[in-house]
């Protein structure tokens, strides 16, 4: 946040009840209670005192893209919508993944229908929680437990969803309309995909030796690993998930070694002045970064550490190494449906508005999909996504209700130094600076007609959170 007045924390014996507000990009939601201590509101910060800067700690959007929130009575007491092809016996709707792109659609879906037949099938415990919490959850000492907002099952009473977790889609059958899987066979009228995307690891990064970091039991194994004392960390990629977790990391006591084949950390997200001043940041922070260069093994050493080797000789030790080499969408679902894929940037192909797959009754939504050639694996769209989805399910054609990708702030959660950019990110392009302080960064990014195409704005917190007792 820039210089404004400092918010006011009320204390919890205020006569006034605590009140939440939902982001319209993303569905995160600000409890004046709890406050947003990562974006410097601490806990009992009224809605009112928030700068109008402060950014929403996952998407990005500001305060003014808020409204008060009341959490719905579900499932609603209205009548079903009718469908055709609905009888006694309807498989209704079959959604498979347990993140929050599953869950929201499972929301908007019960937010039409009252009496739609739900079922979620996840790999994993299909709690609910929110994924970017895991790249700044170790320097605040967050147990697994507090990251969850909310159990599996019980989301599934709220929505009225039968639960099949710890269950793998192996086969759609697409003629048929069944979903094997390692639990049993569904039928399904109405299929979604949101199972996400998974790290993609180059040749060099044998998968028994390194760590991804892409869901909540993997932050557990590793947060486990390292408790003991601190330890060398390698990382290997230096975009968006590698800085937040070198920084991250580094706050929590480990020492970190960052490498990427690009000479400069996020350089495919920001301007080259925004990277000196984040490796500015970290000078304190016992963080090295290597650009430039390119990993050609890690092998396993007699004493339980690793080797990370380079092309050009060099070697580094380890105790730990974590892959942060970007994602991509498993295709075996989408293969096995005969649905088209997009091998450039990983995704299962989808039609924009209604985000529905080459079969007319299979939608995707999320980090799997693509939507014009191009991956979105951020927040923000994953609520507009699903309630495109729930419009299609239900037959509604106003074109209000249809997806409409648009651009999407970019919210890189370094707490050392926190950096917000709106509008055309890259880090191409010419970035000119309109402000420069100790403080405050502030850049904008001219397009080819002289306008401002994207602002970016990094901000020194007064102070490095310390790590919670």
């Amino acid at each position: 946040m820039s210089a404004t007045t400092p918010p006011v924390a009320l204390p919890a014996s205020n006569d006034a009840a605590f009140r939440q507000f939902i982001c319209r990009a993303c569905g995160y939601v600000y409890d004046e209670a709890q406050g947003d201590p990562d974006g410097g509101l601490p806990p009992g910060t009224r809605f009112a005192d928030i700068p109008d800067d402060w950014a929403c700690p996952l998407c990005g959007v500001t305060k003014a893209d808020f409204e008060p929130y009341v959490a719905p009575a579900l499932p609603r007491a209205a009548a079903p919508v009718a469908h055709a092809g609905r009888g006694r016996h309807d498989p209704g709707v079959v959604i498979v993944g347990g993140g929050r792109a599953g869950w929201q659609v499972a929301q908007a879906l019960r937010e039409r229908d009252a009496a739609l037949p739900i079922t979620l099938v996840a790999a994993c415990s299909a709690d609910l929680y929110d994924k970017p919490t895991l790249s700044v959850a170790i320097a605040r000492g967050l147990e697994p437990q507090r990251i969850v907002r909310e159990r599996a099952a019980d989301a599934a009473k709220r929505l009225d969803v039968k639960l099949v977790t710890e269950a793998i889609a192996v086969r759609i059958d697409p003629v048929a309309r069944t979903l094997r899987t390692t639990r049993g066979t569904l039928r399904w009228r109405k299929l979604v995909l949101a199972h996400g995307a998974a790290p993609r690891l180059p040749a060099a990064l044998p998968p028994q030796q390194v760590w991804r970091v892409n869901d909540l039991a993997a932050y557990q194994r590793l947060r486990d690993a390292l408790a003991p004392r601190p330890q060398r960390v390698v990382i290997v990629g230096a975009g968006l998930v590698g800085c937040e977790l070198a920084n991250d990391l580094a706050l929590g006591g480990h020492a970190v070694t960052l490498l990427d084949v690009q000479p400069r950390p996020l350089a495919a997200l920001l301007p080259e002045v925004a990277s000196q001043r984040l490796l500015a940041a970290w000078a304190a922070l016992p963080i090295t970064f290597v650009g430039g260069v390119q990993v050609a093994g890690v092998e396993p050493l007699a004493d339980g550490t690793r080797r990370v080797a380079l092309a050009d000789g060099r070697a580094f030790g380890a105790d730990h190494v974590v892959a942060a080499t970007g994602l991509a969408a498993p295709d075996r679902l989408a293969r096995s449906a005969e649905l088209a894929f997009d091998e450039r940037c990983g995704g299962v192909v989808v039609e924009p508005a209604t985000l529905r797959t080459a079969h007319p009754d299979i939608h995707a939504l999320g980090d799997c999909v693509a939507v014009g050639g191009q991956a979105s694996r951020f927040i923000e769209p994953i609520g507009r996504q699903a309630r495109a989805i729930a419009a299609a399910i239900a037959g509604d054609d106003d074109p209000l209700s249809a997806y409409v990708p648009q651009s999407v702030p970019l919210r890189v959660k370094t707490t050392s130094l926190p950096i917000t950019v709106h509008g055309a990110i890259g880090g191409d392009g010419d970035w000119r600076v309109v402000a420069d302080t100790p403080r405050e960064l502030r850049m904008q990014r001219v397009g080819a007609a002289g306008t401002v195409i994207a602002t970016l704005v990094a901000t020194a917190p007064a102070a490095v959170l310390p790590r919670a007792a």
